[in-house]
């Protein structure tokens, strides 16, 4: 699993070098074509491997603890203009929360899990490494999404 960790957590500083290189004023724009900005999918699977690793498999009752969830989440769209600040905090949080969850991983804190269907892939997850590894799809289909935008901004 060390692998797996290893990937989401390359994948999200290469998710963070493609924001670094960019203005707040890039990262809020709403390219044409597109319901969302670049910051909002990046926000989005911060907040959503949380909510996935800790929520949807029964180990916390609510997504209460998980910042910014309610901003981010699934069917959700930019409400307000993000600031350098969240930003900083977001990308802090993408990199810190994935080394949680791999410590919590390894002290056995995912042994059991409540099997949960994912609603983006219509797929059972019956453990915590299928948990990590759609993670892995889903935050680089996200990452994707904005290297899209980048484009068109």
């Amino acid at each position: 699993m060390n692998e797996v960790f290893d990937f989401i957590i390359n994948s999200r500083k290469a998710f963070i070098k493609l924001i670094d290189g960019l203005t707040i004023e890039e990262l809020n724009k709403i390219p044409d074509g597109f319901n969302n900005n670049i910051i909002w999918n990046f926000g989005h699977i911060v907040v959503s491997t949380q909510t996935l690793c800790y929520v949807r498999t029964g180990i916390l009752q609510d997504a209460a603890s998980v910042k910014f969830n309610e901003y981010y989440k699934k069917d959700t769209k930019p409400s307000y203009t993000v600031t350098k600040e969240e930003v900083a905090e977001l990308k802090a949080t993408a990199l810190q929360s994935i080394e949680k969850i791999k410590e919590d991983y390894a002290n056995g804190k995912f042994s059991i899990i409540t099997p949960f269907t994912t609603a983006t892939y219509g797929v059972q997850m019956n453990s915590i490494e299928d948990v990590l590894i759609t993670t892995i799809g889903h935050d680089n289909l996200h990452y994707g999404y904005a290297w899209a935008q980048k484009n068109k901004i």
